[in-house]
């Protein structure tokens, strides 16, 4: 019985050398075969990334850090589009209602994913923000600035994101998990124009199946 099981051990090994040894052919370069099996196994798909963005999301909006009609998925999806260079609309047609897009830009604007247009204002933001420290309404310094209250709203509620720290945490984590989607676009891309990414989830599913 021990023979065998020794004999059977062995046979497994010569096949994972076998396969190691038929990637390498395929792929022409021995010293990637161990590590691009390592990185492709720990890969994620864009739904997985959604999905972890969403759980931190959660954990934003659990803990009455801000208040949105968005849910911790669509929030997630809001994100993965800015990063995609999608505008607020896009965005929210992308979520079902293309009216949800003010609705997406303060959320936007909230975690800190600014556009250049958000700080283009028709006056020096000096100006407003003295405006602001001072006694005068927003109706008063609307007026003075030239705009209407709901646009001044607006350029306040940038700066006041742009000051507050509470969920840089929070941010810092979303900025990795987004860092690591930029990574495995750019692997996954280079094994399809490899030719190599059929050939890698083959053999990775019978070294599998062997360890």
């Amino acid at each position: 019985m021990a023979v065998a099981k020794k004999k059977k051990k062995i046979n497994s090994t010569d096949r994972k050398k076998a396969l190691l040894n038929l990637f390498t052919d395929i792929s022409g370069k021995t010293e990637i075969v161990e590590p691009m099996k390592k990185i492709h196994g720990t890969l994620r798909d864009k739904d997985a990334i959604e999905r972890e963005i969403a759980l931190i999301m959660r954990e934003i909006l659990d803990q009455g850090y801000f208040k949105t009609k968005l849910k911790p998925r669509e929030l997630a999806c809001l994100v993965c589009g800015y990063y995609e260079g999608r505008n607020d609309t896009e965005i929210a047609r992308e979520l079902g209602d293309e009216k949800l897009s003010k609705t997406v830009a303060r959320a936007r604007v909230r975690l800190k994913l600014f556009r250049e247009l958000d700080f283009r204002m028709p006056f020096e933001r000096d100006v407003m923000e003295n405006l602001l420290e001072s006694e005068k309404t927003m109706k008063e310094i609307s007026e003075e600035l030239g705009i209407s209250p709901s646009t001044l709203r607006e350029y306040r509620h940038v700066i006041e994101q742009e000051r507050d720290t509470t969920l840089d945490p929070f941010l810092e984590r979303i900025k990795d998990v987004m860092e690591d989607r930029d990574l495995t676009e750019s692997m996954t891309g280079g094994l399809a124009n490899d030719g190599l990414s059929e050939a890698l989830d083959a053999t990775e599913a019978e070294l599998a199946d062997l360890s």
